[in-house]
């Protein structure tokens, strides 16, 4: 990290993109996989985010289909990264891949496999 972010606010965007990132793997898994699969990966998926699921219920409409709600719940982190954290920080746009995580995540790819 290149000092630009405070590191309070990168701890806290590195805690809610993992927690999005893992509601979007378990909705991933989900198209291929019962919830209640025996198979380890989904197992591990399902208990780190029931508790974050229940904790959405209460908002999330009782029209959508129960595959949909983790990734209905991984919206919510979205939109708190990409628009209240900047705005928390006082940035008014911050763009492409300015999400501290993707962003090293990005860099490390680079680096990688770059030229």
């Amino acid at each position: 990290m290149s000092g630009a972010f405070p590191i309070w606010a990168v701890v806290q965007d590195y805690v809610l993109g993992a927690i999005m990132w893992t509601l979007i793997g378990r909705f991933g898994m989900n198209i291929f996989l019962p919830t209640n699969s025996p198979f380890f990966f989904m197992r591990v998926f399902v208990m780190m985010t029931d508790p974050i699921i229940r904790l959405f219920r209460p908002i999330t409409p009782g029209f959508l289909v129960e595959a949909m709600v983790p990734l209905y719940v991984a919206w919510f982190f979205y939109m708190i990264r990409f628009y209240l954290m900047p705005w928390l920080l006082g940035y008014s746009v911050l763009g492409m891949l300015s999400f501290p995580l993707e962003g090293e995540i990005a860099a490390w790819l680079y680096r990688t496999f770059g030229p």
